[in-house]
């Protein structure tokens, strides 16, 4: 039996690279003064974050049930069965609509709500491959991956509290008193939704500090025996800061470390520039 991983762009996944992993990918729609745009086809990183700048209305939405049911059918033509990894359901409605969606198609499609998003998705998309290829059918695949839910952690630096303030995540007062003080928020995301962790004071305390905190996080499982994967992510708008971020980690852990762009999911809230990393426990099998 033939089984398809199909996820969505808060994976840190495009089209291109979905193609190389044989995997398929939706786009996140991305809705800025009215006009809707997907996120790594119509709409670049660059392009969005200057609209941000410039004070653009910006939301974001979940992909309509007629894209992902006409996605749905276009693999299922080509494939047994499909597990579908969408954004968590803690940060969006994505996956709910989509289990209501798969109750028509008979059990061939299976919609996994692992509760992730970032670096920490692209390792569900992993660790799902990696079940593909041992032969677990897919009801099992989902099944482990829920099982593995929180088996993960982000943590996430914000240069500028002028996004989460206009989204409500905190007061105008606060944000001037944080911009005066130069404190920087350290948020965390543990399963479901964006929380804040820690202030720091500056960003170079709160990179240093987002680094200690995920340390603690990697020895955890390494004490357990398990195998991590660590990656950074960040809203740069330069790639030689995303590239400095990217060291910074490397120089602090001794796996293998990637780069991918936050989704645009995330900047909404958190504005260009911000800083984070994220370590899952790897599926053994």
């Amino acid at each position: 039996m033939s089984t398809a991983i199909l996820t969505d762009t808060n994976s840190g996944i495009y089209a291109e690279e979905a193609a190389k992993l044989g995997i398929f990918v939706i786009p996140t729609p991305i809705i800025i003064d009215g006009k809707t745009y997907f996120e790594g086809e119509t709409i670049s990183h660059g392009d969005f974050f200057q609209r941000l700048e410039e004070g653009a209305s910006v939301h974001t939405s979940q992909p309509s049930p007629e894209s992902v049911m006409k996605m749905w059918d276009q693999i299922l033509a080509d494939y047994d069965d499909l597990v579908y990894i969408p954004l968590s359901s803690g940060l969006s409605g994505s996956a709910q609509t989509a289990r209501l969606l798969a109750g028509e198609y008979g059990g061939r499609v299976q919609v996994a709500d692992n509760h992730r998003i970032s670096v920490t998705m692209r390792q569900s998309v992993e660790d799902a491959r990696a079940m593909v290829s041992r032969g677990l059918s897919a009801p099992e695949i989902r099944a482990e991956l829920e099982r593995m839910a929180f088996d993960s952690t982000i943590f996430l630096g914000v240069e500028t509290l002028k996004y989460l303030k206009n989204g409500g995540r905190v007061t105008p007062a606060a944000a001037a008193v944080a911009t005066i003080l130069n404190i920087k928020p350290l948020l965390i995301i543990k399963g479901e939704k964006l929380d804040q962790f820690a202030t720091v004071r500056g960003t170079m305390n709160c990179r240093k500090r987002e680094i200690e905190e995920m340390r603690k996080v990697a020895d955890a499982y390494r004490k357990s025996g398990r195998r991590i994967r660590v990656g950074a992510a960040g809203s740069f708008v330069n790639p030689e800061d995303a590239e400095a971020w990217k060291k910074q980690v490397e120089d602090a852990f001794p796996e293998e470390v990637r780069y991918d762009p936050l989704s645009l999911v995330v900047c909404v809230h958190t504005g260009p520039d911000s800083f984070g990393m994220g370590i899952s426990a790897c599926w053994e099998g």
